[in-house]
């Protein structure tokens, strides 16, 4: 049915344009049908999602909300059809939205751009609203990043920044979905601001300067980059194996990992997802699981690029230290049941599903310990918060928490926790179906939306639970 629409858009006649884009209105209603939210006038970041186009550089502007009431994307674009009939979108090359007739001829060439990018991966889900969820991730994910490889978090100023951790999601969404290009234009942005001694700032501006503003360098981004490299790798071998930059960038980052580790095979104190010093820690003094995690991801994943390349002197170094700090693992964090902190009576948060599939392979106490830190850590709204005893708004949940908890339950085999997990988000979108990064006790937006990290979590999830996700060799 779509190639018979954009068939009809091709053909001319601004009768039969307006005839397709009716249609396309049409079935883009349907698909959004039961995947809205109440609009909510908020602050500046408040967006119900971006307005595109289909070519290139993928340029994304925020839709105003006061234009959202009736409004929606036009199926598998990132064009906007208002409820006046007009159409929302950013030409080709340019920067800035501009509103036009259903007629433009734009309109239809900026529909089958956007669909024939789509068509050139895969958009994962077994029901309708799986996949128009995914379809729009995809879309969003593509808009939020730049020509040069920044993904950006989200579109407003203290999220129009990259950081690692969010991007090496995005490189892992696009490489599952078949958009190997998208995942490694991430990945050499990520190695062009890598610095010589392995590490990254805790975020950039979009043409790749570190922000200056005091943050210390975040250890888990280390981890995530390399688990995220690999990935992309087991996706793309032929290409990526061309790439001797990537490979410079894992070494780099692979050896400061393992440098880290101390006498007991545990690194330093570090700020990681939660971006707060370590001295508010439960163990200032102690690492937490939120950068052990994907350290332990990241040294295996180091590993077992080495192992195939056929470099046995690094594949045993980073082996070794991979092997010390999983044994520190068992030893600090097991007993106490994997909290955040490695003390008896540590509180759990989100950071448990760092040491589960599809970061490690599956372990009977880790199961549990998920679903314990899953129960402690749900609102009444049906998300989760990002951890116990959360020094901010505790009737507010977080959505990349909530979709890391999905694909936790995806990549264990709970594929029921994940699909109510899934459907809860996809409840919570904003009125043009994209994923904000919170949502407030009434269901409303509660953050700005779309928000890459969470975007990425919800790929991989749908991905999951058509097909295991590779996990990193121990």
């Amino acid at each position: 049915m779509a190639e018979d629409q954009q068939g009809v858009a091709r053909a001319g006649g601004p009768r039969k344009v307006r005839r397709a884009v009716a249609m396309l209105l049409v079935a883009g209603l349907a698909a959004t049908c039961g995947a809205r939210m109440p609009s909510a006038a908020g602050p500046g970041w408040h967006s119900p999602g971006l307005v595109g186009g289909g070519g290139w550089p993928f340029a994304g502007v925020p839709l105003n909300p006061d234009d959202e009431d009736g409004a929606a994307y036009l199926p598998g674009s990132s064009v906007v059809l208002l409820r006046d009939g007009r159409v929302r979108l950013v030409p080709l090359g340019g920067e800035t939205a501009v509103t036009v007739p259903a007629s433009d001829p734009r309109v239809a060439q900026a529909v089958r751009s956007d669909r024939r990018w789509l068509a050139r991966g895969t958009v994962p889900g077994r029901t309708p609203l799986d996949r128009e969820m995914a379809e729009r991730a995809l879309l969003d994910l593509r808009l939020l990043t730049r020509p040069n490889g920044a993904s950006l978090a989200s579109w407003y100023g203290p999220w129009r920044y990259a950081w690692p951790r969010d991007a090496a999601f995005a490189a892992a969404a696009f490489a599952v979905t078949g958009h190997a290009h998208e995942a490694r234009q991430v990945l050499r942005f990520l190695e062009s601001v890598q610095t010589d001694d392995g590490r990254w700032a805790a975020r950039y501006h979009p043409d790749g300067r570190a922000v200056t503003d005091g943050r210390a360098p975040q250890l888990d981004s280390l981890g995530w980059v390399v688990w995220a490299s690999w990935l992309v790798h087991t996706q793309d071998p032929a290409r990526t194996g061309r790439q001797p930059e990537l490979w410079r960038m894992v070494a780099r980052a692979a050896d400061r990992m393992a440098r880290s580790l101390d006498s007991e095979g545990l690194p330093p104190p570090s700020s990681d997802y939660f971006e707060r010093s370590p001295s508010t820690e439960q163990d200032p003094d102690s690492p937490t699981l939120g950068v052990v995690g994907p350290m332990l991801a990241g040294l295996r994943a180091a590993a077992a690029l080495a192992r195939e390349r056929g470099d046995e002197q690094r594949e045993l170094r980073w082996q070794e230290a991979a092997r010390r700090l999983s044994d520190a693992v068992a030893r600090r964090f097991a007993p106490y049941g994997y909290p955040r902190s490695p003390i008896r009576g540590g509180r759990m948060d989100t950071s448990v599903t760092f040491v589960a599939p599809p970061f490690a392979p599956q372990d009977p106490g880790v199961d549990a310990a998920v679903l314990n830190a899953a129960a402690r850590l749900r609102l009444p709204n049906g998300g989760v918060l990002p951890g116990e005893k959360w020094a901010g708004n505790r009737t507010v949940a977080w959505t990349p928490e909530t979709a890391m908890f999905a694909l936790a339950a995806a990549s264990a085999g709970r594929t029921d926790e994940a699909r109510a997990r899934l459907d809860w988000l996809a409840r919570h979108r904003t009125s043009l179906g994209a994923l904000p990064e919170k949502v407030d006790a009434k269901g409303r937006q509660a953050g700005v939306a779309p928000l890459g990290w969470t975007a990425a979590l919800v790929l991989l999830t749908l991905t999951a639970l058509d097909r295991p996700l590779p996990v990193p060799p121990p």
